[in-house]
């Protein structure tokens, strides 16, 4: 049985040009009342990122008397999909009917259909990726850590944020930005490592220029880095795996010590976080930057990241059996092509809007943002499509998060669009989540800061010593 097609789920607000949208948060509530008018049996999940980190998932399936038993598969590795790219993790566990187990197991092996995650997560976690199969009761249970993260905003320092069409870069003196620029570059097409150091380089320099000293760095990129050293990014994709172990894997180590000043360099999610943490001075934050990519990050009610991956680009909110697939992951219907430039594009070639051949996606995020001011009501309806997935994806992400302010970022926000997006967000909200309306509250920054606002935040990152 398919269990796109047994499930009945009817958004009450349709995406204008994606109209078979089907949104994962009401897949979700719907399953569940479906399998508890079954009498539903408990599953738990725990993923383990180290001895003292793990996250832990309950939720009900079907039993294992039920016709419908089969049905429970779909839910559950798409379930552990979103916690394995949210929390991060080399080992799942899987407490409830073995079926369920067994078929999680097979499917993130290194033959499954997700042998991307199983190898991805194997890689940063440098441990083979594994899933142990058990009862509910023997589960591990939550061990959840957190870190303090930035804020250092005295002296004279230079913030970065590298994306896969721009690099940007500040300029900050006593928590003021007196310098801020963007400088378009090809990062994920370039095969020598030695563009990448170039680039980096050039703009801390430049930056560094409008400042009396050179204090601190502080730097956010796509990618996953720990202790400095990159462990896997997007942006290196046209490097080979040896240059990138001889020469990208500790990159910003060899910056650091060419400038001589305390530099950190952490992921571009954990700063889109910190950034509107300290833009919003309340906690919990979830930051989404709609870019290139999408990236996010989380700081939890103590003000402090929590070590999870948050790769919300590579997590599933579209359910629909014909997905737009990732061409990295091989997966359908995750975030990156429902919030980012990709996501754009790819509705605007559905809906028939005329654009350049062989222009990229960030000219062709700018045609669309000069059509929209100009008032074009089928990029306008572009722009309600974006916020509709935005409005459900919320949705979603509140199963999994503690939510009370989302803070939309990047490129994509850029002008009216980014209002309209925000409008039809919150409507979805409140036709078909009343109950999270009014505790979790959806905002932009303001136009400066929607540009340059994670570039900043990362200038904060390390102390002086």
């Amino acid at each position: 049985m398919d269990p796109i097609r047994s499930i009945a789920v009817k958004p009450s607000v349709i995406a204008p040009l994606d109209r078979s949208f089907l949104p994962a948060a009401l897949f979700h509530r719907e399953f569940r009342r479906a399998a508890e008018g079954e009498g539903s049996a408990v599953l738990r999940i725990a993923v383990e990122r180290a001895e003292n980190a793990v996250s832990t998932f309950s939720t009900c399936v079907f039993p294992e008397n039920s016709p419908r038993f089969p049905e429970n598969l779909f839910y559950i590795e798409r379930i552990v999909k979103f916690l394995l790219w949210q929390r991060g993790g080399w080992r799942v566990t899987i407490g409830g009917p073995r079926a369920i187990g067994d078929h999680i197991r097979s499917t993130y092996s290194p033959n499954g259909a997700r042998a991307f995650d199983y190898h991805f997560m194997s890689k940063v976690y440098e441990r083979p990726f594994t899933v142990i199969v058990t009862s509910a009761e023997s589960v591990p249970s939550e061990k959840e850590d957190s870190i303090p993260l930035g804020r250092h905003l005295e002296g004279n320092r230079v913030g970065f944020d590298l994306g896969a069409s721009d690099r940007k870069a500040s300029a900050v003196r006593d928590g003021e930005a007196v310098f801020s620029e963007e400088i378009a570059w090809d990062p994920r097409n370039a095969r020598d490592p030695d563009y990448h150091y170039q680039g980096v380089i050039d703009s801390i320099r430049r930056a560094a220029s409008k400042l009396p000293r050179l204090d601190a760095v502080g730097g956010s990129a796509a990618g996953v880095y720990i202790a400095n050293r990159v462990r896997v990014g997007s942006l290196y994709r046209g490097v080979s795996e040896k240059d990138f172990d001889e020469k990208i894997a500790g990159l910003f180590l060899r910056i650091r010590s060419e400038l001589g000043v305390p530099m950190e360099v952490i992921n571009d999610r954990e700063v889109t976080a910190l950034a509107g943490s300290m833009s919003l001075g309340e906690n919990p934050v979830l930051g989404l930057a709609m870019g290139s990519s999408q990236a996010a990050g989380y700081v939890n009610s103590r003000g402090n990241i929590t070590g999870w991956l948050n790769e919300l680009a590579f997590a599933p909110i579209d359910y629909r059996a014909r997905a737009p697939v990732d061409e990295w992951s091989g997966d359908a219907g995750c975030g990156v092509h429902y919030f980012s430039q990709v996501a754009a594009n790819r509705v605007a070639t559905a809906a028939g809007i005329e654009l350049e051949a062989g222009m990229g996606l960030p000219e062709r995020l700018m045609v669309l943002q000069d059509r929209m001011r100009a008032g074009d009501p089928v990029v306008r309806q572009l722009y309600e499509t974006l916020g509709t997935f935005l409005g459900y994806g919320v949705a979603h992400y509140a199963e999994f998060y503690d939510l009370k302010h989302v803070l939309i970022l990047g490129r994509v926000t850029t002008g009216p669009g980014g209002d309209v997006i925000l409008e039809k967000a919150r409507e979805v909200i409140r036709v078909d989540f009343p109950e999270i309306e009014g505790k979790v509250f959806l905002a932009l920054p303001d136009e400066k800061n929607r540009r340059v606002g994670q570039s900043i935040a990362a200038a904060s990152l390390p102390a002086i010593q």
